[in-house]
């Protein structure tokens, strides 16, 4: 028996029937779908499930689960599951996500080099869009129109750049990083990946970039790695980005680091603190400072994605090996394309990383 308990109070993580639906096409002919919607169904259920589906799983749970064999999470995060894994059973993190956070950092890049996001002069009631409006212009005709709170348009050409022709480092260089490594290649950014084996290699490229993209897991060896060191050997027209996890960025330096003009931007959609509230130090009125509400992986091809990660490792068969998968490797791709996966051992698959 599968037994799925996905409840989410964000729809893209929450099972719906259509989801659900598409599950049960992946799943072995005959192959009984239970769907649970609370823990008390979900821990009822439990002792019968040869496979599971959760976003949560505590360790006094693996003693109910005698029949269990694949123990699946869509998160990649280790924060909601119990990772003392029983001998004989298979645990699986996805590692679909990085399909749809490349869309968001590349979205974040480009709203920002263009112009949608960012300094007040781009909006109607920005502080440098009236300062411009009042200067004199020595032109005739249309060029010498000034630029008011409407119209800003002298500030903003001055603020635009091309996103292709740059440089991008990209810290935590796994299986979400290289997937934002390609997207960004993709459309002319130069990539530099630093992952564990090439640490060394960080400073020596940050003079040079022009975009710094953290993709980290949440674990302690990265608290603080971006921190007034490393943002001082930052250019100071360079853009920090984060949708890893909150833990690896300075908050107090990066601020500083904002305020003074020592980097242009921050685009951040993950914080130390979250939920963000109005006395956080983050939730400051800076307009280089872009904020999202932990939501780089959100999109309604989220579980169906998840499915088909299970389906391509062989994770939905009841009648699996025990304590192992059969998993192809495949170069991970762009949304909507099967996912990659790695072979379990009895002990645990997928990304270690974020959503």
């Amino acid at each position: 028996m599968i037994l799925v308990w996905l409840e989410w109070n964000i729809s893209s993580f929450r099972l719906n029937d259509e989801s659900f639906a598409y599950l049960a096409k992946l799943a072995p002919k005959g192959a009984e779908i239970r769907r649970a919607r609370s823990e008390r169904e979900f821990l009822a259920s439990l002792p019968e499930a040869d496979i599971v589906l959760t976003w949560e799983f505590r360790r006094e749970w693996y003693a109910l689960a005698k029949r269990m064999k694949v123990l699946a999470t869509p998160a990649a995060g280790r924060e909601f599951i119990s990772q003392d894994v029983p001998p004989g059973v298979t645990l699986h993190h996805g590692r679909f996500h990085g399909a749809i956070m490349a869309e968001t950092v590349l979205a974040l890049m480009y709203a920002w080099c263009r112009g949608i996001v960012g300094a007040p002069a781009m909006h109607p009631t920005g502080r440098a869009a009236r300062a411009s409006g009042a200067k004199v212009a020595h032109l005739e005709g249309v060029s010498a129109r000034r630029d008011t709170p409407m119209w800003p348009r002298r500030a903003l050409s001055e603020r635009c750049y091309t996103l292709s022709g740059t440089r991008a480092v990209i810290l935590g260089y796994g299986n979400v990083g290289r997937a934002i490594g390609r997207r960004l290649e993709a459309n002319g950014v130069s990539v530099k990946g630093i992952g564990r084996h090439n640490f060394g290699e960080l400073d020596g490229a940050l003079p040079d970039a022009d975009w710094l993209v953290l993709a980290l897991p949440g674990d302690t060896g990265t608290d603080n790695l971006v921190d007034a060191r490393v943002l001082r050997m930052m250019k100071k027209s360079a853009v920090v980005v984060n949708v890893g996890r909150g833990n690896a960025i300075d908050e107090k330096a990066l601020l500083s680091a904002l305020k003074r003009g020592r980097i242009a931007a921050a685009l951040l959609d993950v914080f130390k603190e979250e939920p963000l509230d109005e006395s956080s130090p983050m939730a400051a009125d800076l307009p280089n400072l872009v904020r999202l509400p932990h939501a780089s992986a959100f999109s309604p091809k989220y579980l169906p994605m998840f499915f088909d990660e299970l389906k391509e490792c062989g994770l939905l068969a009841v009648k699996c090996e025990r304590g192992r998968a059969r998993c192809p490797q495949r170069a991970e791709r762009r949304l909507g394309d099967k996912p990659p996966c790695h072979k379990g051992s009895g002990k645990i698959t997928g990304a270690r990383h974020a959503k």
